[in-house]
């Protein structure tokens, strides 16, 4: 009859709707436009020479890293770096809190010290270069010879107006509170580099000009009223 014809249309029609819908759904979740969880992958550009192998140019290598799986900070990213991905990547450090000066090096353009330069969060590759205009050992590692022999000239160290004078015996030379506060800015100086090595006049002339490093350093002892 006409009514039992329509009935089982129906049931006919949601027997069949049912799985399209189903279907239709998982497709969907199977081709999703929501975004990827975003990596936060930092890559670092760092320049590299090793005078040991014949014929070597100096060249740039990239290397990945996870900083989800990282410290903040730039020494962090290389000491990282050395471990797992290249041994043979050479630079200095020591302390890790800003204080010996050891890993000094030229970081996206500005000298600082790889301890305490944070890693940018941008999606820019940080570039990491030995300080400028030094004649380079190995790497990130650069000959610090000649400042240290500047630093050596001026006789860093207290001396009395005429040898032999002071004696032990009778206590220490005494200083009063508003002298010591004019060695505030000096005697801070870890000798890192990092000054002398962004001054061109130093970078043209550094066998005749001592560098603002060494100057200052000279005029910390000269103002010391000891």
């Amino acid at each position: 009859s006409t009514q039992n014809f329509v009935l089982f249309s129906q049931q006919m029609i949601r027997s069949t709707t049912k799985p399209f819908r189903i279907a239709t759904a998982s497709v969907a979740s199977r081709f999703s436009t929501a975004p990827a969880p975003k990596s936060n992958t930092k890559y670092f550009k760092i320049y590299r020479w090793d005078p040991e192998q014949q014929g070597q140019k100096p060249y740039i290598s990239t290397y990945p890293v996870n900083l989800d799986e990282c410290g903040p900070m730039v020494l962090d990213a290389l000491l990282k770096i050395k471990s797992e991905q290249d041994p043979s990547l050479t630079f200095r450090r020591s302390c890790r809190e800003g204080i010996c000066g050891s890993c000094a090096m030229n970081i996206n353009g500005t000298n600082t010290l790889a301890c305490l330069c944070f890693i940018d969060k941008n999606d820019e590759p940080a570039k990491i270069n030995p300080l400028p205009h030094m004649y380079v050992v190995k790497d990130l590692v650069t000959d610090l010879s000649n400042f240290y022999d500047q630093y050596k000239s001026i006789k860093p160290w207290l001396q009395t107006r005429t040898e032999g004078s002071h004696d032990l015996e009778h206590g220490e030379f005494l200083q009063t509170k508003e002298d010591r506060k004019k060695l505030d800015g000096m005697y801070e100086c870890i000798l890192c580099a990092c000054c002398s090595t962004s001054c061109p006049s130093y970078w043209w002339n550094a066998d005749k000009y001592l560098g603002p490093a060494v100057l200052m350093q000279a005029y910390r002892w000269i103002e010391d009223s000891r």
